[in-house]
């Protein structure tokens, strides 16, 4: 079982029962899956890049990324309709608890100048997402072998109905927000 899976049961359901008065443990927020989205807009112009962005998220997220296709053409940006722009990856359960224990405790900390995540990174029905400026901070990514610097969007998909039980559900499980 990973550390974070473990926290969660241990420490994370209690403190959140408590603060919320929930009288069941099935009320508890829980997190059901990370998507991490990684655009990649000049893919139309030269393949290898998505081929690269595709082995990068592999390697980070440890699960083969999807391709993700143009929906409609844009001509201003040479654009057309099902043409490879993207890739992102799905994770759950055990993969998904992994990533995070390696995202809060290794990745966050190779951050440059980082204060903590905005509060307003959540949507309104308890998801929050962190847009990430490149994915030199994960180790797994060796600085030599990156030709080009990408960022990504880290989506945490949560049971929780409102921001304010989201953002304690987060906070508990060691991701770091302004104050």
């Amino acid at each position: 079982m990973s550390v974070t899976k473990e926290k969660y049961q241990k420490e994370v359901v209690p403190h959140l029962m408590e603060t919320f008065g929930y009288r069941n443990v099935m009320q508890v927020p829980k997190v059901e899956k990370i998507v991490i989205n990684m655009g990649v807009g000049d893919a139309t112009q030269n393949s290898r890049y998505l081929d690269l962005a595709v082995e990068e998220l592999a390697l980070i997220s440890g699960q083969k990324p999807v391709v993700t296709r143009a929906k409609k053409s844009i001509s201003n940006f040479k654009l057309r309709r099902g043409a490879p722009i993207g890739c992102k990856v799905t994770l759950r359960k055990d993969l998904m608890y992994e990533f995070m224990d390696r995202f809060m405790n290794v990745a966050v900390a190779r951050i440059r100048d980082f204060r903590g995540f905005p509060d307003s990174s959540f949507d309104g029905r308890g998801n929050c997402t962190i847009g990430i400026e490149e994915q030199l901070i994960f180790p797994e990514v060796s600085y030599d072998r990156v030709e080009r610097v990408r960022g990504m969007n880290i989506t945490f998909v949560t049971t929780a109905s409102t921001d304010e039980e989201a953002k304690a559900l987060l906070e508990a499980l060691g991701l770091p927000f302004r104050k």
